[in-house]
């Protein structure tokens, strides 16, 4: 079985659907058989996993311990989007399955866009492939003590999403929401009596629709599933290596590429450089690299050429880090009930109840001139009380009265190509693939893109979500996957 999923793979990924290639090979590679780096591994080790005792498990943690020289795929980045490559991987593949190994440069993760993010679940979205991650999103949530056990819990909080849209966004959300309902989200549509009765504590001047989550929407601790899908992982038997990856290795070979310069031979990389705390460096080679390092994803990138190259590879990740800020407050004159929706006012402005008090967090992505440095993560409480506070005071009179109490901050992995993930096979690299750019999507994504990844690999094609049109190709021919009137 292994065999068929990994030729499949080389097959789709050997050609560019959108920058044709033509590989032209010497006579002498013409009469001599290849095999896949993956196929040679397996051919290898496959004696050795047959021969194993049941006791599988315990085995393979021992080997844990020992830093390996060669892994079947790696996977760079082990917040919550690596970390669900992994466990797909790991879960689709077997006990007799392939090899994973992740590299996290901080396994703390405090200053990831994981554990940061306000762990919101929605299928408020324009595009089908957003919509479809969400409810496949919501299905892994709802199931999650099937897979992690009786005790597993992300604290998901089912009160909804309410977006609101004044006269001039209430056409595109009428639209919107009838694409939500056609994939199966279940939302309704509220006029602004309506929503005045429902939320008689909201202010509905200058509102003229919500649309209202009645189920599969909510929020959740991202920290929770996290640990459980990296719990999840390493039972399966998934390496977690704490290291940065400074170097890719190169190798030239005798394939010429014709697209790119004349007489150009493709030149490849199974082999990364990994610095150690200790300081330490030490190599391991790969078959296959998951790229996954979310705002970092671009300086990686860089490292194997992409975006520094000619041809495909002078085509960046066009991946940047954004901070943005969270803010939490306390309301205690009649504040909003403890059935609140995550309600998003038509500026965009954001709040929602945290816990069972009158304790609220809230946020705004601020306009391009008013970017922050991300040099820190530092908060500007300035900006709350200047852009944020006034909206909140408007929409909600209780708010007129609250109390900023704290505030934190974190990074978007900002795709500001389009603003939507790229997820697949890099068109010039065949055993490259890329896992990045959800702009604070991507913790809801998270257990949908793991899934596809691991189906590329392992089938070599997207199983259960089609997600061909968020794949790299799009920014070579510039098509890209805007979302429409969504914050």
């Amino acid at each position: 079985m292994l065999s068929k999923h990994i030729r499949m793979l080389v097959t789709r990924s050997s050609v560019s659907a959108v920058y044709k290639r033509t590989i032209c090979c010497s006579n002498i590679l013409y009469k001599k058989k290849r095999i896949n780096p993956i196929l040679r591994t397996w051919n290898v080790l496959k004696g050795d996993f047959q021969n194993m005792a049941p006791n599988f498990q315990d085995n393979e943690l021992r080997v844990l311990n020992s830093f390996p020289s060669h892994t079947d795929i790696l996977v760079i980045g082990g917040g919550i989007m690596g970390t669900s490559v992994a466990y797909w991987l790991r879960e689709k593949s077997g006990v007799r399955g392939v090899n994973v190994t992740v590299v996290e440069k901080d396994p703390t993760f405090s200053k990831s866009s994981t554990v940061l993010s306000v762990g919101g679940l929605r299928q408020q979205f324009s595009l089908p492939e957003n919509i479809q991650m969400s409810l496949y999103g919501a299905e892994f949530l709802r199931t999650i003590k099937e897979r992690f056990g009786p005790d597993a819990d992300v604290c998901f909080t089912p009160n909804g999403y309410l977006t609101l849209a004044g006269e001039d966004g209430a056409h595109q959300l009428l639209d919107n929401h009838k694409l939500q309902k056609s994939l199966g989200a279940n939302n309704i549509i509220l006029n602004k009596v309506q929503l005045k009765e429902k939320f008689p504590w909201m202010n509905v001047d200058g509102i003229e629709l919500g649309c209202l989550g009645i189920e599969k929407e909510g929020w959740f601790d991202p920290w929770s599933l996290l640990n459980l899908m990296k719990k999840g992982a390493t039972e399966l038997g998934t390496r977690f290596i704490h290291g940065e990856v400074t170097e890719f290795l190169f190798a030239e070979s005798n394939i010429l590429v014709s697209g790119d310069e004349e007489g150009a031979r493709y030149v490849g990389s199974n082999e990364v450089v990994i610095k150690l705390p200790s300081g330490e460096e030490k190599t391991i080679t790969f078959s296959v690299c998951v790229i996954a390092t979310g705002s970092e994803t671009n300086e990686i990138a860089k490292l194997a050429g992409i975006g520094t190259g000619k041809g495909i590879l002078s085509v960046p990740v066009p991946v940047e880090k954004r901070k943005r800020y969270v803010y939490k407050f306390a309301c205690r004159d009649d504040p909003p009930g403890i059935n609140t929706p995550m309600t998003i006012d038509k500026t965009g402005t954001y709040f929602r109840r945290e816990c069972i008090g009158g304790t609220f967090i809230c946020g705004l992505s601020p306009s391009p001139e008013d970017e922050p440095q991300t040099d820190n993560l530092d908060v500007d409480y300035d900006f709350f009380d200047k852009s944020i506070w006034p909206i909140l005071a408007e929409r909600v009179p209780a708010f007129n009265c609250l109390k900023r109490q704290s505030g934190w901050s974190g990074y978007y992995d900002y795709n500001y190509y389009d603003q939507n993930g790229i997820i697949g096979i890099h068109p010039y690299y065949h055993n490259f693939l890329l896992a990045t750019g959800f702009s604070g999507h991507g913790i809801q994504q998270a257990p949908a893109v793991g899934r596809a990844i691991a189906e590329l690999i392992l089938d070599g094609k997207f199983q259960t979500i089609d997600l061909t049109r968020l794949g790299f190709d799009r920014l070579i021919v510039n098509k890209p996957m805007y979302e429409v009137a969504i914050f």
